[in-house]
């Protein structure tokens, strides 16, 4: 499958967590930045992107725990700063618990990039 066709994929399987974090980032709700969501980018497809603030928020689940999760997480994080965007990681638990708290560190984010 191609990553266009992962991402749509990806946009119609959303985990509770994205379904979650997705209400709050929709429709331009953090301070007027619009984001998109499962977005194709180099090899990978992000979760969420704010493009004018070249922001990229990714959510991981317990897979991403591992040994192998965070060696593909930090190569991931890394080839895509190579493309000139911050990364940004949650676990799904904080989203679920903490979801202001996520909210309020990804809009800190955006206002420090803003132009």
């Amino acid at each position: 499958m191609n990553r266009t066709g992962m991402a749509r994929r990806l946009r119609r399987d959303q985990a509770d967590a994205e379904r979650l974090l997705w209400s709050v980032l929709r429709g331009r709700r953090l301070d007027g930045f619009k984001f998109r969501r499962q977005v194709p980018i180099d090899r990978y497809v992000a979760d969420f992107l704010c493009v004018e603030a070249k922001l990229i928020v990714e959510l991981d689940g317990g897979q991403h725990a591992t040994d192998e999760g965070r060696a593909y997480d930090a190569a991931r994080s890394q080839a895509l700063e190579a493309c000139g965007y911050i990364v940004l990681r949650f676990w799904n638990d904080a989203v679920h618990d903490e979801l202001t708290g996520v909210g309020n560190e990804i809009l800190s984010v955006l206002r420090a990039a803003r132009p």
